[in-house]
C-alpha cells in the first residue's frame, strides 16, 4: 500500500478513479449502513456523488427510510468493494445534510425522468401496485409539462464527514494490507492493522 499519501481523500480519489477504469458498472456505488431508532443495523447499496475534503456526498428522498434513519441519529457507515481492484475502503463518520445550493446543482444535473421519478416516487414505502407507481409518474409527467422541474422539499443529500477511513487491498494467502486513517484534530493519524 501507498503509504506516501497522508491525504486519506487523496488516495480514496486516486483508487476510485483506478475502479472507473476497471469496474464494468458504478464504480460509485457503496454499501451505506444506517441504524434504525431501536438500534439494529440496516444497509442498502446507494451511489456515491461528491467527495471533497469534507467528506462523502449521497442523495435521498428525506423520507425514505435511510432519510428516517439518519434524522434520528446522524451517523452512518460507507463500505466500496471493487472487485476487480480486490480492494475495499470503509468510512465511519457523523452526517450533515449538504446545502440547499448543492442540493439543487446535483438535482438539475439529473435527467428528466429522474426528477420526475423523485417526486413520483414514496420511497421506502408500501406500493399497492407497479400501476400507482406509473400513475404518479404520468401524473408529475404532466404537471411539469416541458417547464422546469424543481427539487422537491423531500429530496436532499448528507455528506459523512469521516472520523475513520480504512483502506483494504487483498494480498496472497489473506495476509491483506489494511491501513487505518483516524481524525485527529484537524488531521488524520494513521495505523496498520493485522489482516
Amino acid at each position: 500500500m501507498d503509504d506516501s499519501a497522508a491525504d486519506p481523500f487523496a488516495r480514496f480519489e486516486a483508487w476510485m478513479a483506478e475502479a472507473a477504469k476497471s469496474e464494468p458498472n458504478d464504480p460509485n456505488a457503496v454499501c451505506l449502513a444506517t441504524c434504525t431508532p431501536e438500534g439494529v443495523p440496516s444497509a442498502r447499496m446507494v451511489l456515491l456523488k461528491g467527495i471533497d475534503a469534507r467528506g462523502f456526498v449521497f442523495y435521498t428522498n428525506l423520507e425514505s427510510r435511510k432519510g428516517v434513519e439518519l434524522a434520528a441519529n446522524p451517523n452512518a457507515a460507507l463500505c466500496f468493494h471493487w472487485k476487480t481492484l480486490a480492494r475495499s475502503v470503509r468510512v465511519e463518520g457523523a452526517v450533515e445534510p449538504v446545502s440547499a445550493a448543492e442540493a439543487d446543482a446535483y438535482y438539475a444535473s439529473r435527467a428528466r425522468g429522474s426528477r420526475i421519478g423523485a417526486w413520483a416516487s414514496k420511497q421506502s414505502r408500501p406500493l399497492e401496485g407497479r400501476f400507482a407507481l406509473e400513475k404518479a409518474v404520468a401524473e408529475y409527467t404532466m404537471k411539469f409539462g416541458i417547464s422546469e422541474i424543481p427539487r422537491p422539499e423531500f429530496w436532499s443529500g448528507f455528506r459523512v464527514l469521516p472520523r475513520r477511513i480504512e483502506f483494504w487491498r487483498d494480498m496472497p494467502f489473506r495476509l491483506h494490507d489494511r491501513q487505518v486513517f483516524h481524525r485527529d484534530g484537524t488531521g488524520w493519524r494513521t495505523e496498520a492493522l493485522y489482516p
